[in-house]
Formats: C-alpha cells, structure tokens, sequence
C-alpha cells in the first residue's frame, strides 16, 4: 500500500467516526475510579487532564510524530502489535473524545479476547486479511447463550466493536496484516481478559475461578494458567 492509499484510508476512517460520534466528547469517567478525599493539598484529578494556558499552546500540542505509516516490529507471542495514540501521547487529545491506534499482525497473529470500558470502536482493515468477532452481553434468560458476531474482513472492510462488549481480531491470511482503530474517547482503556482473570496482582484466589469456569475446584489448571507470564500488546 502506497503513501496515497493509506493517507485516503486512513481520512475516510476519520471522517467515518467523526458522523458517527457528533457528540464525541467523553460522557463518562475517564479513569477506573476516583476515591474522595477532604484533604485539598493530597492531589488533584479530573476528568481528562488538567488544561494548559491556552496562551502558551502551540502548533506542537496537536502534532504527533507516530509515523503509523511504517510497520511496526512484533516481538511478544501474541503476534500482534497496537501503537495507540491516546491522551497520555498526544496531549492535543484531551476534552477532544477521539483516539486512533494502528494494529501489526504477523502470520496468525491474535488480538486476544478484550473489552474498552469508556469508548466503542471502528475497525478498519488496511493489509491482509483478518477474522474479527464480538460477543454480546449476557441476555435476560439466564441460561440463555451471549449472541456471537464474527466476519472475515479484507483491505478497505470495516467493522464496529460497540463499547464495552469483548472483541478480537485474528490473522487467517497468507500474508502479515496492518489495520486502524478508532475510539470516541481519548482514553478508551482496555481489558485483555486472559491477561485480567489469570494475570492479576495479586492473584485472584484459584478456587473461586475454578468455580466461576466451571473447572469440578480444580484448583491446579488455574494455578498453571496463574504461574505463566501474561503479556499485552499495547505500547
């Protein structure tokens, strides 16, 4: 793919969730909690990032140098890479709703089972070709089954991932794939599931996970899953 495509690619993605989200400003919380304190010399936190004087900003607070344009080396076992631009890397972000990320796929390489708990998602495929899938949320008969949507996605397809419902995205193509994602938050946040259940610090008590999956208290199995190094794939 060509400077030109991309570049067309990667407006239309942008002009895509700009009519989407009208309203991109971050309803919600944009950190995981807030605990109140009385004491006012403790610390500060907002909703976002405290602003700078607008009398000092510059043409560089809304640039980034990502370079998303060049593939990006995946070296974790996952196969996948994600450079995420977000609040934390491009200041201008902030109060603004949006970020953007770029996806590396190598032969097979998985995006793992995930969730963003403040921002929905679109999707869109640059190389290759990727099987994508989201799992709905618990529906009203408790023994009822969680609805699974799932596409095989080429160049130029699009998917949409809503907030808060678990996703993945996996290489089934014969060659390395590259896509965009786009967040109407500045911050979307992300729950690897694996990495959370099995990866946590402390370690969630094993008997309670091998009751939550169903495992006859075999205690053991999660203590495995809990003894091995869990990795994510967001830099």
């Amino acid at each position: 793919m060509n400077t030109h495509e991309f570049g067309f690619l990667l407006f239309f993605t942008f002009l895509g969730i700009a009519s989407l989200f009208v309203e991109a400003y971050d309803p919600a919380p944009l950190q995981d909690f807030c605990i109140a304190v009385n004491d006012t010399e403790a610390a500060v936190f907002v909703n976002g990032k405290i602003c700078k004087d607008p009398k000092s900003v510059t043409a560089d607070d809304f640039y980034y140098a990502g370079k998303l344009n060049e593939s990006r080396q995946v070296i974790n076992p996952l196969g996948t890479k994600i450079t995420l631009v977000y609040d934390e890397i491009m200041s201008g972000l902030n109060t603004q709703g949006i970020a953007l990320g770029r996806l590396d796929f190598d032969l097979e390489g998985l995006n793992p089972p995930h969730y963003h708990p403040r921002g929905s998602e679109i999707f869109l495929v640059l190389e290759g070709t990727l099987y994508a899938g989201l799992i709905n949320s618990n529906p009203a008969d408790p023994n009822g089954k969680n609805p699974f949507f799932a596409k095989i996605l080429n160049a130029g397809d699009i998917f949409v991932f809503p907030r808060g419902m678990i996703h993945f995205q996996y290489n089934i193509g014969k060659t390395k794939a590259v896509a965009i994602a786009t967040f109407n938050s500045q911050n979307p946040g992300v729950m690897t599931i694996a990495k959370s259940i099995f990866g946590s610090e402390p370690s969630v008590p094993p008997h309670i996970l091998a009751k939550a999956f169903q495992l006859d208290d075999d205690d053991k199995l999660v203590e495995h899953l809990q003894s091995l190094t869990w990795t994510g794939n967001v830099n």
